[in-house]
């Protein structure tokens, strides 16, 4: 997705590279990396707010959405939103 919208011109990749950098040198993350993919996420929702392309609590009500339909989707099946119980 970050890959995406940076080929359809919302962001250049350097500010990205500066949001993603960010996000891993905030306080209290991994040092090992073990939280890199939480850092990418936090880092593309932070600039997709920052952009004004969603505000903060559209991006986490689809976080939500998501973590409920990966747990009502059967193993092996894909996940979809419109496997969300509550949408």
């Amino acid at each position: 997705m970050t890959v995406h919208l940076h080929e359809r011109g919302l962001f250049t990749w350097s500010e990205w590279a500066d949001a993603l950098s960010r996000e891993l040198h905030e306080p209290g993350r991994a040092e090992d990396g073990s939280d890199y993919f939480d850092c990418w996420v936090a880092a593309l929702s932070a600039l997709l707010v920052k952009l004004g392309v969603a505000d903060a609590d559209t991006i986490i009500d689809l976080q939500r959405s998501w973590q409920r339909a990966a747990e009502a989707t059967p193993h092996g099946k894909p996940i979809e939103l419109a496997n969300d119980p509550l949408r």
